[in-house]
């Protein structure tokens, strides 16, 4: 009789339920979209109500799909939006406030009143990151200091708060195990990286307390059994969980130092493995831990991007350029080679390797010809500079060439995105015909921690279309000066 895994993935716009074959291959997927819950101050947030009953029902999707008997499943691994901060009361299980996103910036404040004080060198000394609203413990801050409900349920000791993969394995577990793993503890800014422990220090300027953290835990660790509120006859184990940039690293196979990839999703994370011990970039990404596998922890240069995915979807839902994305392909290639128009998307700031949440957004360089086309392929245009500015800064970081970027996520099906990112890097990029990388890290960690799956055979299974580099040393050259020089226009420091 056939066995199966199952993966989940929560994700900033909705959620994946996959159930993979013992090869590792997907034999089915459902989604489930959520709220994208936006106020006028550009504040976001999502519902865990609603997320959790959507992670129950896509799961109960995706093995009907399938068409297999549940009796037939035999392990989970959950891969998960990192930094987007929930906190809930850990005696009933219900939410204190909505979840804060991870594109949410509303703890500028506390950072800067932090940064005042002087203790910004000493935060990215030991945690690897720069002290920033976009990690999840100035929102965590924040919701201890503007929620009534919160402070109530932390004076008691009842406080838990962290990243959607410990809520989830929270209420998926009867027995409420509070748990997270090393990746996505090392993305809340609270976590030492040379410890490989909650940072007391750190966590006491955001007014946060060691007890209402998780248990930290290896990423292929048994994080509990779970029977989705009773719909499996038998329950199975959670043995992996990662944060999704690092479940698609580990997907892609970049297990070795010197590897990249980058996941173009609502947002972008572009890694590159650098081994056993961290490497304190200089040029404005992050250090951070790819995974801990079997008590072994790699480390990874990080930068991210706010919005790249977003961006067609800002074409789409709020400008009404486009009615799917799958239109911007055919308008970028018939667009006017000769325009030059730029969009530096800083909607609410700027990550990565910039870092400046208070640039705002810009359009630049039209003309009277520029036409909807053309700003279809600026939009496009954009996510490949992006990436390209923090693919740059970690080879001058690590003082490694990239030699290849592998790429995932649903905008990598858009031929001229591909093509134009190889151009602008100068390099192969490799696109696997699987999509789902992010729940299939934790998936593969967690069929290999029980036996089912060899790391080796997973890897080698995956097929990959090739993108190379067909354009102009000196075009290249022209396209991106002109994508750093609008990047200067909304800089504020």
């Amino acid at each position: 009789m056939k066995k199966y895994m199952l993966g989940i993935d929560q994700s900033t716009q909705g959620t994946k339920g996959i159930v993979f074959d013992e090869d590792g291959k997907i034999v089915a997927r459902t989604d489930l979209a959520h709220d994208q819950i936006v106020n006028e101050k550009g504040w976001v947030e999502h519902d865990p109500a609603q997320i959790m009953a959507n992670v129950i029902q896509v799961v109960k999707n995706a093995v009907e799909k399938a068409g297999i008997d549940k009796k037939d499943v035999i392990g989970l691994g959950i891969s998960n939006q990192r930094e987007t901060a929930i906190c809930w009361n850990r005696r009933t299980g219900e939410p204190v406030y909505n979840a804060i996103v991870w594109q949410c910036a509303r703890g500028d404040a506390i950072c800067r009143q932090i940064a005042a004080d002087g203790h910004s060198a000493m935060i990215q000394e030991h945690t690897g990151i720069p002290l920033s609203p976009y990690y999840s413990a100035a929102k965590i801050a924040w919701v201890l200091q503007n929620v009534e409900e919160a402070k109530q349920a932390a004076a008691q000791g009842e406080l838990a708060v962290g990243t959607m993969d410990s809520y989830l394995v929270y209420r998926l577990t009867p027995e409420h195990f509070f748990k997270t793993d090393y990746s996505n503890a090392s993305r809340t800014q609270m976590f030492n990286i040379n410890t490989l422990d909650w940072d007391d220090e750190v966590i006491g300027l955001f007014g946060i307390k060691r007890e209402m953290l998780a248990e930290i835990c290896d990423s292929d660790a048994l994080y509990g059994y779970t029977d989705f509120d009773g719909w499996l006859d038998t329950p199975i184990p959670i043995h992996g969980v990662m944060g999704d940039s690092h479940g698609a690293l580990y997907g892609q196979g970049c297990v070795k130092p010197g590897m990249i990839k980058a996941t173009y999703g609502t947002g972008s994370s572009i890694m590159m493995n650098v081994g056993e011990r961290p490497i304190y970039s200089k040029k404005g990404v992050v250090s951070s831990l790819a995974w801990s596998l079997g008590g072994k922890v790699s480390y990874v240069l990080e930068g991210n991007i706010n919005y790249t995915g977003a961006v067609i979807t800002w074409l789409q839902k709020d400008l009404g350029l486009i009615a799917s994305a799958k239109e911007t392909q055919e308008l970028a290639e018939s667009a006017n080679p000769g325009d030059t128009t730029y969009l530096v998307p800083a909607f609410t700031g700027l990550g990565a390797p910039y870092w400046d949440s208070e640039a705002r957004a810009v359009i630049c360089g039209i003309t009277r010809t520029t036409r909807k086309a053309e700003l279809a392929r600026a939009a496009l245009d954009c996510i490949v500079y992006q990436i390209s500015d923090v693919v740059n800064a970690m080879s001058e970081d690590s003082g490694i060439r990239v030699e290849e970027l592998r790429v995932d996520g649903g905008p990598t099906r858009n031929g001229y995105l591909m093509q134009f990112q190889s151009d602008i890097l100068d390099i192969p990029v490799q696109v696997p015909d699987a999509e789902e990388l992010s729940a299939m890290g934790p998936t593969y960690a967690a069929g290999i921690a029980l036996g089912f799956y060899e790391e080796e055979k997973l890897f080698a299974g995956l097929s990959r279309t090739k993108f190379t580099p067909k354009m102009d040393e000196e075009t290249r050259r022209e396209k991106y000066d002109g994508w750093k020089e609008s990047v200067r226009m909304v800089l504020t420091k």
